[in-house]
């Protein structure tokens, strides 16, 4: 291409990129998915239960569940959201790695996608665009009942799919993480995997895997699923609001462990950046506790936290 044609074809009006795509291939994946991971580990969660008659709970599979759980809690919280969603610290790259890979295994999506779908979430919160805000359905019972109900669960059987060339450019020039994410359905498999090993190992019977299969991998993923859609349906439905952003975003203290710290989600939306959600000493965020002990440890740094100035600032009188 000669200059000429260069300059030609720069003087052209360029179109806007498209900020979200829909089809029915879209679509059938996203059905697909939900069904696999949402659908299939309620199922296996009540079949966990029923169980129990002839299968009882041994001290292995509490240990697998609360292992699992944890991991791949902190996988979403720290790795899917604090780190490649809102860049809250600098790791390095093995860390990254790894909270890559136990992101993964939560069997919430592609990293790619959760974090396009999350940056678009904030742009647009409780507006329209927003794919789960539980907002948007009327302000009459029944329209809060179908705000809950969609933004807990069923937005994900069908909803637009942003645009990741314009939502995660920065991730996708990285050849590594994209490799990984690539392989979503092999970690997931893994995390089944897992614990169905080493439940048989610990107790050396056929039970042992299953139940280690089971608690481990299928009611561990449901419990993760319910947690993390709790977030998308309940803090922008109950709670308090320390601070005004323009959005129905809030804060719950009492789910704030059981989140990882997620819960602090109006904190998350008012400093998004910060790497603690939980920004009073009775606001629990085991995910800026693994991110500091990261620290402590040198594995990561540049841990950005808001001002105390700024958060005394912008804190609404009486929260």
């Amino acid at each position: 291409m000669n200059q000429a044609t260069t300059i030609l074809d720069a003087s052209q009006p360029q179109r806007p990129a498209r900020t979200v795509f829909s089809s029915a291939a879209f679509h059938r994946i996203q059905l697909r998915h939900f069904i696999l991971f949402d659908v299939l580990p309620a199922l296996g969660t009540l079949a966990a239960f029923v169980s129990l008659r002839w299968l009882p709970l041994h001290v292995t599979d509490i240990v697998l569940f609360s292992v699992f759980w944890l991991a791949t809690g902190l996988g979403l919280t720290v790795g899917y959201h604090r780190y490649f969603s809102h860049r809250a610290f600098t790791a390095a790259r093995p860390v990254a790695y790894l909270l890559l890979v136990l992101g993964l295994m939560a069997a919430r999506g592609p990293m790619i996608s959760w974090v396009a779908m999350h940056r678009r979430h904030h742009e647009l919160s409780d507006r329209d665009g927003d794919m789960h805000s539980p907002n948007l359905h009327g302000e009459t019972l029944s329209g809060r009942m179908r705000g809950f109900i969609h933004a807990h669960l069923t937005w994900m059987i069908r909803h637009d799919y942003p645009n990741v060339a314009r939502y995660v450019p920065d991730l996708l020039r990285n050849r590594d993480l994209m490799r990984l994410n690539r392989s979503y359905y092999f970690w997931v498999a893994f995390g089944l995997a897992l614990p169905a090993l080493i439940g048989g190992l610990v107790q050396w019977r056929w039970q042992g895997a299953l139940t280690g299969f089971l608690w481990g991998g299928v009611v561990r993923i449901f419990v993760v699923e319910q947690t993390m859609s709790a977030i998308n349906s309940l803090c922008h439905l109950v709670g308090t609001k320390a601070f005004a952003r323009g959005d129905q975003s809030r804060n719950n203290v009492w789910l704030g462990f059981v989140t990882w710290g997620e819960a602090h989600h109006n904190n998350h939306h008012a400093f998004s950046n910060s790497a603690a959600f939980g920004l009073r000493w009775h606001e629990l965020d085991p995910g800026f506790w693994f991110i500091r002990s990261l620290g402590i440890l040198g594995l990561v740094w540049d841990i950005k936290l808001p001002q105390e100035t700024k958060i005394i600032s912008e804190r609404r009188p009486g929260t």
